[in-house]
């Protein structure tokens, strides 16, 4: 074992003990191996082998030594014979390495194939709230040291721990065979070497976790300043000389820190290197003298000098296994802490298909509250202490409605008045907590994902698009989809012409969050992707309500095409767009308290008349009266 390693050891020590194994984490461990142990047994044959031509080795160079001293007849044959051994030795022990570090990089990468696979495919599956409270760094962190962390274990702890401990006690039981005195002497000076090692593992711990606290700060400066709208508020509010300045301390002190750990750590392997020569020179010491005087042979002496560089690397080692096995269940118990979140929304195992083309809705006396912290996300991926256990209010309360094929329901009222939640619960991002949620009178609990995804089709006012291509990003939606189809969208879309003057065309990387285009170019892009999926129902949650008017003119036109023939469910927050809603839905605190046409709801005087008064009290001269209020010629419901 090598001397950083044996100082990693000590270093993990801190983290081991600051972490709380639950347990059935070595069950799940074992029934993770079964796929495997075939390969990990080969493996463990290897090892085997190699520790056992570590100690032959030195014996044999002992008899070489014992047998050219002695000069007797056929020494020189003996010799010959014996050298030829020890290289056929040395050529099965390299073999037996290549062996042991195909069987371990085939073990270990197995592992992180389906550690990573695993975590990734059950993290998807999460409630939004979930992402909402998570670090996304330590998030990925689980995907990336924590996995790797985890195959160590059967790779460099299995072998290292067993191969230690073969190669010890062979080498143990060797020496004190061959001469106890020598032997017990040359022991006493592992303290001198381990104590000195804690200590100097204890002070590096410390410093790299200010390293590790340090390079996690400037991870978060960067991804943080290096996306685009960081960017932009930067130059706009910032100060680069003070940002840059500060990120400076930072590096510098990080700087100052791997000049410490590198001084340690050359101390460290100095320091072994230093006992085994003490060692080795007092085995040659008293071994020799003993030679001389008769008690033991040259060979002896040899053997002995040889085995005790074989010895103290697996006793210091040892003297830390606690320490690289419990490192290793705190890596598979950090990620079985995801594994074991339960997901938002599964299938059931009956679960049934919406039938094609469904378009009616209904929504039957729905209850929801948000699901509270500690259902959703672990105090460790949120840097927090303890998470909050606090149930949290209804949001909505009783909600009850139809929404007919082909009809448009538009949801008013004050934010927060749940709106956007009632429009996640049609689509199933969240489940209800009461009453239920149909789809072509199937409720959505009992419909297979696939057919719920295919139903419903959603436009949000920040629509997002992966720094891929136009193409990708289209075939998110669709993924067997032909380019004829994609165009064919883009042109309903609107947008087919900015994509066609492109010099990459389909192919164009559309950059980060898709800033490389206007918000208005964004949003057809997005809305082409829905009609590439032809959902039955379509959603849009405020699609518009972030552009200008030139671009919200030129997304009205592709929304009308979205929702011709479909049935749509808008979320409205500016009200002049509203009036052709067949029916105009107003939510407060969870509760429909109004609904029908829009003059019917502006002569009643109620909520969504004060709102729309609000809206408008300086959008017209006094003289107009507000339901005289000229809107555009649109059938789409905006935000």
């Amino acid at each position: 074992m090598s001397s950083w390693t044996v100082l990693r050891s000590i270093q993990n020590a801190d983290r081991v003990n600051r972490h709380q194994v639950r347990q059935g984490t070595t069950r799940r461990i074992i029934r993770f191996a079964v796929p495997y142990q075939r390969d990990i047994t080969v493996f463990l044959l290897t090892v085997v082998l190699a520790a056992g031509i570590g100690v032959a080795t030195p014996l044999l160079a002992g008899q070489v030594i014992n047998t050219i001293t002695e000069a007797g007849a056929g020494a020189a044959a003996t010799v010959v014979r014996l050298a030829l051994v020890i290289g056929g030795l040395a050529v099965v022990d390299a073999l037996l390495s290549l062996a042991q570090r195909w069987y371990s990089a085939r073990i270990g990468e197995g592992i992180i194939l389906d550690l990573r696979t695993r975590v990734f495919d059950h993290v998807q599956r999460m409630p939004l709230q979930f992402f909402a409270r998570t670090q996304t760094g330590a998030l990925v962190s689980r995907l990336n040291n924590d996995v790797v962390g985890a195959q160590r274990a059967f790779t460099s702890t299995l072998s290292g721990v067993l191969s230690n401990v073969i190669q010890l006690v062979l080498t143990a039981g060797v020496m004190f065979t061959l001469s106890w005195p020598i032997t017990a002497l040359s022991l006493l000076l592992l303290p001198v070497f381990i104590v000195p090692a804690r200590r100097v593992g204890k002070r590096l711990a410390e410093i790299t976790r200010e390293s590790y606290d340090l390079d996690a700060k400037m991870n978060a400066t960067m991804t943080e300043r290096f996306n685009v709208s960081g960017a932009l508020l930067v130059k706009l509010f910032g100060r680069p000389d003070v940002e840059a300045a500060r990120f400076g301390d930072r590096a510098s002190r990080v700087r100052d820190i791997g000049v410490q750990q590198a001084m340690y750590s050359r101390t460290f392997f100095v320091a072994m290197l230093l006992v085994a020569s003490l060692a080795q020179a007092l085995t040659y010491g008293l071994g020799g003298w003993l030679a001389v005087t008769g008690d033991v042979s040259a060979g002896t002496v040899v053997t002995l000098a040889l085995l005790l560089t074989r010895l103290y690397g697996p006793l210091t080692a040892l003297s830390n296994v606690r320490v690289d096995v419990m490192s290793a269940l705190v890596s598979f118990d950090r990620v079985f802490e995801v594994l074991d979140l339960r997901p938002g929304i599964t299938e059931k195992p009956d679960a049934v298909a919406i039938p094609p083309g469904s378009g009616r809705i209904e929504f039957r006396d729905v209850r929801f509250r948000y699901p509270s912290a500690d259902q959703v996300s672990l105090a460790t991926l949120e840097d927090v202490t303890a998470l909050d256990r606090t149930e949290n209010p209804e949001v909505l309360a009783g909600i009850d409605f139809t929404v007919e094929p082909g009809r448009m329901i538009a949801l008013v009222g004050p934010s927060g008045a749940g709106k956007s939640t009632l429009s996640m619960l049609l689509s199933r991002v969240y489940d209800v907590t009461g009453g239920a949620v149909l789809i072509g009178g199937v409720d959505v609990r009992d419909a297979t994902v696939g057919s719920l995804r295919d139903t419903v089709g959603v436009v949000t006012q920040d629509s997002h698009l992966f720094h891929e291509t136009i193409k990708d990003n289209l075939r998110y939606a669709r993924p067997d989809a032909t380019e004829e189809q994609m165009w064919a969208a883009l042109t309903g879309a609107r947008v087919a012409a900015l994509v066609r003057a492109l010099p990459d065309g389909l192919d164009t990387v559309v950059g980060e969050r898709g800033y490389r285009f206007s918000g208005g170019e964004k949003q057809r892009l997005a809305i082409a992707r829905v009609l590439l999926k032809q959902p039955s129902i379509v959603i849009l949650d405020e699609a518009t309500a972030h552009l200008d008017s030139e671009s919200e003119a030129a997304v009205q036109r592709a929304l009308t095409e979205a929702l011709r023939g479909r049935t749509a469910l808008v979320i409205a927050h500016r009200l002049s767009t509203i009036r052709e809603a067949d029916q105009i839905l107003v939510l407060d605190q969870g509760r429909i308290v109004e609904r029908g046409r829009h003059e019917e709801l502006v002569e009643a005087g109620g909520l969504y008349a004060s709102l729309y008064r609000t809206q408008f009290a300086g959008a017209a001269p006094a003289s107009h009266r507000e339901d005289e209020i000229v809107t555009p010629p649109s059938i789409i419901v905006e935000p």
